[in-house]
């Protein structure tokens, strides 16, 4: 991520994350306020958070405690820049236990609901009373000099502070998650009432940002997309082509690997009624044969990766003047592929836009989306044009069905698993349950299990169907299908697809487990 201004961003406020699953809720929420944000990790110099020129800064919440000597601390001179500062959860406490306060390890340790009350009169809460969602073990016991208690709770009486001689606000409680009855607000007055930033962050400027810096970068040079028909190279394909036109050639690689009839709605959309020049590439045997024998999910998506970048270059060389490589990168792959890079979170799975990519590759890279979250993607995909069925489709992994196909990908699975989700998909959009997951698909499971066809006896396949709902995709639970719809998914698929026998749901929520199988 670049920490270079850009006019376009306008007012900016800095977040700095102290390892919180919830940061990049914080980001979202502020830009979703009309003001650009970026998340940096805790310890960033001084010199490059000056430089960022923010009116803001956020310190997030995190997992550590301040009570120890090793726990992660703001950087020096950071309260001494002269701009507003809020502190949530971790935040709030590292803010306290830096300016000279004191926090000590809670006797009861707080995760969920909450009410707070309103102390005393000031620019962030308003609120008399107020329900919030609270997730700590430890708590303020004595306030900084300048200070004041502006909320209490039965279990934290510190749990909001404030020195609004400086701008400086905490807050115990976590305003991002939709469980805090008024976090919106009180983003909304940190935002806007107290750094005083516009609202400059908009779809319409983000296009038209987005052009400007591609024709600069791009000159007169072509630009290769690899085309998935997902919804982020779906927005960079119109984004560039309204951006650069014929200089863009989109290579739809067909791996094998792909929803049904996937490739023909790509080539409908992007080729037939947009005008887009798209190459479609048969590559299914060779993706097969490179991930003949392997089972490892990590393995088996730098594979594809690779290949994928392989079949690009050797694509790139037929084009004249073809410099760059564009991706649908967005911004929570570039946080988390950072984390990992400097070790500040696990590595769960590579990001296939980020990770896998050959140090002698022959083309630069072009990231039009490295700043978006997922949302501000669609937003822009639908005010350039695209229509909202693809738009507001579900997530669908870089690798496809190879990671959604356990151990060995073989073209027999792969071809029951396409039949297999293509009808799960049908009953969700049938029974209007579609719109209310976030995500769902189906899983091939290389086990066979002893089923009844008929009046004969049966050795085949399994069938996992997933569906979550979710925020934010950080945290996630299983949807609660009605019995009904599970059952008519269940027979149309048995007696459908020759090959499986049986259908499994899978109601295992996010964490412990990760949304996609592998």
């Amino acid at each position: 991520m670049s920490q270079q201004s850009n006019d376009i961003h306008g007012d900016k406020i800095l977040i700095l994350d102290f390892g919180s699953q919830y940061t990049q809720l914080i980001a979202r929420r502020i830009r979703e306020l009309g003001v650009y944000c970026e998340i940096w990790a805790y310890d960033n110099p001084i010199a490059s958070v000056e430089a960022f020129a923010p009116k803001g800064i956020i310190l997030s919440g995190g997992p550590s405690t301040v009570t120890q000597d090793t726990a992660p601390r703001a950087p020096e001179g950071l309260f001494d820049m002269g701009v507003p500062i809020l502190g949530i959860c971790y935040g709030l406490q590292c803010m306290a236990a830096t300016l000279g306060g004191q926090v000590s390890t809670s006797d009861k340790r707080e995760f969920g609901h909450a009410q707070i009350e309103l102390i005393e009169a000031n620019a962030l809460l308003k609120e008399a009373t107020q329900n919030v969602w609270m997730s700590h073990g430890d708590k303020v016991t004595a306030i900084p000099e300048g200070f004041k208690v502006i909320a209490s709770s039965d279990n934290a009486p510190l749990c909001a502070i404030a020195d609004e001689s400086r701008h400086f606000y905490g807050v115990q409680f976590h305003p991002e998650v939709t469980h805090s009855e008024f976090g919106k607000d009180l983003l909304a007055r940190f935002a806007h009432d107290i750094c005083e930033c516009q609202q400059a962050w908009s779809p319409a400027n983000i296009i038209q940002d987005a052009i400007t810096q591609a024709r600069q970068k791009v000159g007169t040079d072509h630009v290769i997309l690899g085309l998935s028909g997902g919804v982020d190279s779906s927005v960079v394909a119109a984004l560039l082509h309204q951006a650069i036109g014929d200089q863009l050639t989109c290579i739809f690689v067909d791996n094998g690997l792909l929803r049904k009839n996937e490739g023909d709605q790509v080539m409908k959309t992007f080729a037939e009624n947009m005008g887009v020049r798209v190459i479609r590439v048969d590559a299914e045997a060779r993706f097969l044969s490179e991930l003949e024998g392997e089972s490892e999910p990590e393995a088996k998506r730098k594979i594809i990766g690779r290949v994928f970048i392989e079949i690009f270059e050797e694509e790139a060389r037929k084009i004249d003047n073809a410099k760059w490589l564009a991706q649908g990168t967005i911004y929570p792959d570039v946080i988390e592929s950072a984390a990992s890079k400097t070790g500040k979170a696990e590595v769960i799975k590579s990001h296939h836009n980020v990770g896998g990519l050959p140090d002698d590759m022959e083309l630069d890279l072009l990231e039009p989306l490295r700043e978006l979250f997922k949302d501000e993607v669609r937003a822009i995909g639908l005010e350039l044009g695209l229509p909202a069925a693809m738009i507001n489709r579900h997530p669908f992994p870089g690798p496809g069905l190879g990671v959604r196909i356990l151990g060995e990908v073989k073209k027999e699975f792969a071809d029951l698993l396409r039949e297999a989700d293509d009808i799960f998909m049908q009953e969700l959009y049938n029974s209007g349950w579609y719109d209310k997951t976030s995500q769902a698909f189906a899983v091939f499971l290389p086990v066979k299990s002893v089923g009844v066809v008929g009046d004969n006896r049966a050795y085949d396949y399994v069938i996992a169907i997933r569906a979550v709902q979710t925020i934010d995709f950080m945290t996630a639970t299983w949807a609660p299908l009605p019995y009904e719809l599970l059952a008519k998914i269940s027979n149309r698929i048995i007696n459908e697809v020759r090959g499986i026998s049986r259908v499994t749901y899978d109601i295992s929520s996010k964490p412990p487990a990760t949304i996609e199988w592998e």
